[in-house]
């Protein structure tokens, strides 16, 4: 979709991008890093969903932005139905070389090898849809908590950190692959069809079609 090799981001885009920052709900579809990006050969880009959590009488919460750009659509799953395999395939699809960056972020106080775990299992979320990682994707994912600010902000002394105990892991590792595979899922329907480099068009996913086909299958009981 995009000259990726072009290095057409410039020093001054990035900052620009940086002082933009801000809080809020995240934009979905074609923004930012996803704007260039496919997924099963349709549209993809930027998508986020979350889960929360009850443990130990708190309600923690698990949130995921991911930047689609994997996948054939012969393999695209949703809701555990074979969509893709319903769908007519792409005239000239081209080779799958994307890849897909996703990051999870949670207010659990987890300590650095549990957030790796997690990251791990944001993997879970991308085969949820379909994904396989091929052979020239390089799927990036990152795990970070903001828990334990008071710990992490001290300046001296010793300090105090909570932590979740391990059995408590395994329900966030749920939450994190549901997570993932919506935010996957949403970065399709939020996006329309895109002409790009040398007039290559991915088309946005067929709402419609995709609707009936989960009807067929019991997944879909009103319309969305």
């Amino acid at each position: 979709m995009n000259d990726i090799n072009g290095r057409h981001v410039k020093s001054e885009d990035v900052i620009a991008a940086v002082e933009d920052a801000r809080g809020g709900p995240l934009e979905e579809g074609s923004v930012g890093g996803g704007t260039g990006m496919r997924c099963f050969e349709f549209k993809g880009g930027s998508g986020t969903a979350s889960r929360l959590v009850d443990y130990a009488g708190q309600t923690f919460a698990v949130g995921a932005f991911v930047q689609s750009n994997f996948g054939r659509r012969h393999q695209l799953t949703i809701a555990g139905v074979p969509v893709g395999l319903e769908l007519p395939l792409a005239a000239d699809a081209g080779p799958e070389n994307g890849s897909i960056i996703g990051i999870v972020a949670t207010d659990a106080p987890m300590a650095p090898h549990q957030l790796r775990r997690l990251a791990r299992r944001a993997a879970y979320g991308v085969s949820a849809c379909g994904g396989t990682a091929s052979n020239e994707s390089g799927d990036l994912f990152l795990a970070f908590s903001t828990a334990n600010a008071e710990a992490v902000e001290a300046h001296g002394g010793i300090v105090t950190a909570r932590l979740l105990g391990e059995e408590a892991m395994s329900r966030f590792y749920e939450a994190t692959s549901q997570a993932v595979e919506e935010a996957i899922m949403n970065s399709l329907f939020a996006n329309e069809t895109m002409t790009g480099r040398d007039g290559f068009t991915a088309p946005g996913l067929p709402v419609a079609e995709v609707q009936a086909i989960l009807r067929k299958y019991n997944r879909l009981d009103r319309v969305i």
